[in-house]
């Protein structure tokens, strides 16, 4: 099992609200574990995460 390096995080914000938006950003949101408009999450920075996030950037931002 490959180690994971805890350092590498980026934490997501929601900036704009899912309503009127595909459902498919919808479910987005929700697995990234977002649920409100300026909540933050902390996730590890993998291409599964950064992947989703670059399909909704019009709904998140990354929070330095």
């Amino acid at each position: 099992m490959a180690k994971k390096n805890t350092s590498e995080t980026v934490k997501i914000k929601l900036v704009k609200s899912v309503i009127g938006a595909p459902e498919k950003h919808e479910k987005i949101v929700k697995a990234l574990g977002l649920t409100k408009t300026n909540r933050v999450v902390e996730h590890s920075k993998t291409p599964a995460i950064m992947g989703m996030v670059n399909k909704i950037p019009h709904l998140v931002e990354i929070v330095e």
